[in-house]
């Protein structure tokens, strides 16, 4: 497969999202991160971001809830490169109905090579690199070819 360098600029487009279970850590998580957060564009589905934007007065663009199509919203951006990082407090420890959109989301992430924290620790690793304020080229697969041999 070939790879094509995707340009990522100083402010970075940031999806948020946390199951049920997880809003509260996510939560608490951005307002750890506030200060870095509010220097990047916001994005999340409904509950979660309308609970962030409570929390931390900060403008996050809603998606629809994650079971009502949030999820695939994100995921198209994903595809359609307009988003840089995706940060998922998913909760491992209860089957959520909504399974096969969350699934989806994650696997578009790795097509596409997407940073993904799927909780606290990778969220701060993520967030404590020098590339999160810098301008830098992703490498994401040209799938140009693909398409031309399956049409």
């Amino acid at each position: 497969m070939k790879w094509i360098k995707h340009p990522i600029g100083e402010r970075k487009a940031i999806a948020l999202v946390a199951h049920d279970n997880r809003k509260d850590d996510l939560i608490n998580w951005c307002q750890q991160h506030k200060d870095k957060l509010k220097r990047h564009r916001l994005y999340a589905t409904g509950t979660t971001g309308h609970r962030i934007q409570d929390s931390l007065g900060i403008e996050v663009h809603t998606m629809l809830s994650g079971p009502m199509g949030g999820d695939q919203q994100l995921g198209a951006m994903i595809a359609e490169k307009k988003l840089d990082l995706l940060i998922f407090f998913w909760d491992p420890m209860n089957a959520q109905p909504h399974d096969p959109d969350i699934k989806a989301l994650l696997r578009l992430a790795a097509v596409w090579n997407l940073p993904v924290a799927c909780n606290e620790s990778t969220a701060d690793f993520m967030f404590s690199s020098p590339l999160l304020d810098d301008a830098h080229e992703r490498y994401v697969p040209n799938y140009e070819g693909y398409m031309n041999e399956r049409t």
